[in-house]
């Protein structure tokens, strides 16, 4: 895994562990926390390919749609 796609995750774990202590939910455990992290990077790439956006705003993005979930 590339340097970038690194730092992508750990940013996406932040953000999702943010939004779970501001909705006053359970912190899942790290390892699930990893891997919902991974898939919101995933989908973040994906639809970057689609739409030639900005990786960093579609994770932000992704991360505000856990609240609507």
């Amino acid at each position: 895994m590339g340097f970038f796609r690194q730092q992508e995750e750990k940013l996406a774990a932040k953000l999702l562990k943010w939004k779970y202590q501001s909705m006053n939910s359970p912190e899942p455990d790290p390892a699930a926390l990893k891997q919902h992290a991974a898939r919101v990077v995933d989908d973040a790439h994906r639809i970057a390919r689609e739409r030639g956006s900005n990786v960093i705003s579609i994770i932000k993005e992704l991360i505000t749609d856990v609240k609507k979930k």
